[in-house]
């Protein structure tokens, strides 16, 4: 009896996906869930090699999206990256994978992140979470947050390395703590 050949592909090459990309890969799909009409972000939440919890951009449960709507005050606002989130009907996938699962089982866990363009489904080739995830981030315990860029390549950040720099929000200036007014405002 003839075997039928197994087809050629990335798993059937001897090429196993890289534990960090088979979590990027899930944010990916879950992203796809997002309704945002602007940016598509996909969160999924590992300790232990398991997956805790997942979390994509969508409109407070019950409520309408912009994807119904047909609108997003960002865009019709100009809000540029980083700015003006108050405008935004979304609740973050960072946010609602956290929102999802308890901060014991969070305590130490890697957050996997992706960020698609809506329009095209390109990569945003600069994603990372807003400043108010960050600090979500933090308190829910996490320790690394792993981000998919563009052409393949992933950035890891430590959050401690937040948590050192007060988020970027602070400055010493002559010993003492000076905030930092963010752009746009």
């Amino acid at each position: 009896m003839a075997k039928t050949p197994k087809p050629k592909t990335k798993a059937h090459a001897g090429k196993r996906v890289s534990e960090d990309q088979y979590y990027l890969n899930i944010a990916r799909e879950v992203a796809a869930r997002s309704t945002c009409l602007r940016r598509k972000f996909g969160a999924v939440i590992v300790k232990s090699k398991q997956i805790i919890s997942t979390g994509y951009c969508g409109a407070p449960r019950g409520t309408a999206n912009c994807s119904d709507i047909g609108a997003c005050l960002r865009n019709q606002l100009g809000a540029k990256k980083g700015e003006h989130y108050e405008w935004c009907r979304s609740v973050h996938g960072e946010a609602n994978a956290i929102i999802h699962a308890s901060r014991f089982d969070m305590m130490g866990a890697t957050l996997y992140l992706i960020g698609l363009e809506a329009s095209t489904g390109q990569i945003v080739p600069d994603a990372e979470p807003c400043r108010m995830c960050k600090r979500m981030i933090i308190n829910a315990g996490i320790d690394r947050v792993i981000i998919q860029l563009a052409n393949d390549k992933v950035r890891t950040v430590q959050v401690e390395e937040w948590m050192k720099s007060n988020l970027g929000e602070y400055k010493k200036v002559k010993g003492k703590l000076v905030p930092v007014k963010p752009e746009g405002y």
